[in-house]
């Protein structure tokens, strides 16, 4: 085998190796929301992760590629079509629920969005920041819902005049 063709080889086991914590990582996201029961889970955060994170290998190659030729590259681009691409696909899950009269799905939405975020991250190589938005967003998503349940409830008590001075009654 070539000198060459073994730089090639570990080049590209380093980009696929940033693909497979990409989808690691999303797919751990993604299962918190399948678990959830939420419209966008496991499959979808685990392909948005991978996808941000082909997206950039891409981008890098692609400045790689071509260092001397006369071209505006930005790898921030990469980052910024990333970002508004999948914002656009989060709207998706957004939408107003008339039985409860409020908005929901932007959680879902929003770890849609973060979720291509890590990937982006996992595919620059940025490995423990990767990681490390992974179990943050983790902690998010799994562990602070039982506040966001309860401050909810305060208030819908608060909407129906419902406090510690009882039904019908407004503490001021």
């Amino acid at each position: 085998m070539s000198p060459d063709l073994k730089i090639q080889l570990l080049r590209e086991s380093e980009f696929l190796l940033r693909l497979v914590l990409a989808g690691f990582f999303s797919a751990a996201l993604g299962w918190e929301r399948e678990r959830a029961g939420k419209p966008a889970g496991f499959r979808t955060h685990t392909i948005v992760g991978v996808a941000a994170a082909l997206f950039v290998i891409v981008g890098i190659l692609a400045i790689a590629e071509h260092p001397t030729e006369v071209m505006n590259l930005d790898p921030t681009r990469t980052v910024h079509a990333i970002a508004v691409g999948i914002g656009f696909l989060g709207g998706g899950v957004v939408f107003v629920s008339r039985k409860r009269d409020r908005v929901e799905g932007l959680t879902t939405a929003a770890s849609v969005w973060a979720t291509a975020g890590v990937g982006a991250a996992a595919g620059y190589g940025l490995y423990v920041v990767a990681t490390g938005a992974t179990l943050v967003l983790l902690i998010v998503l799994h562990l602070l819902k039982d506040l966001d349940r309860s401050s909810d409830a305060i208030a819908d008590n608060d909407a129906r005049g419902i406090g510690e001075g009882g039904p019908g009654r407004r503490d001021e």
